[in-house]
């Protein structure tokens, strides 16, 4: 069986016995998670969100990025369209420990262009440890008008011990 198909019939399986076609694209817990694509990270399991809680983008370290910013005004404009009215969010940005962005720490062009930064300011990003990252990552939603007005957290998941730590 290849990859595929495994989760081709694990979909049917869901779609037997937990889809609900009822949820609500916002999420119930009117929450937006900013997270890792490493797979040790799924902010489902390691939040215990059940489906519909939660809206999650995930990227590269976790890290708030001008595409990030363009994502979050992205679904946000789409709610409004659909009549939706997002009102104010909990947007939590959730980093991790054994952080698999720090290589690139050795290739800061790649880096200042993911940041939309100059390579002088990589620095900044604190692309080595997950705890400041966090902070510089809430600081610039805090400073944009699309989210300063939602309550943001930052918060690190220590992958050795499965638990969170706020920041």
């Amino acid at each position: 069986m290849t990859t595929l198909d495994m989760l081709v019939q694990r979909n049917q399986e869901f779609a037997r016995h937990q889809f609900n076609a009822r949820l609500s694209p916002m999420g119930r817990l009117k929450t937006m998670i900013v997270s890792c694509v490493d797979a040790r990270v799924d902010p489902g399991f390691v939040l215990g969100l059940e489906a519909g809680d939660a809206m999650v983008i995930r990227t590269l370290g976790g890290r708030i990025t001008p595409a990030t910013l363009q994502t979050i005004t992205l679904l946000l404009t789409a709610a409004q369209v659909l009549g939706a009215n997002p009102g104010t969010f909990n947007l939590i940005v959730l980093h991790h420990t054994q952080y698999g962005i720090t290589p690139l720490v050795q290739k800061p062009d790649l880096l200042a262009s993911y940041f939309g930064v100059d390579e002088a300011d990589v620095e900044t990003k604190a692309v080595t440890d997950p705890r400041t990252a966090v902070a510089v990552d809430v600081a610039v939603l805090k400073a944009n008008p699309q989210t300063s007005e939602w309550s943001i957290s930052g918060v690190v998941y220590d992958v050795t011990t499965g638990l969170i730590e706020t920041t």
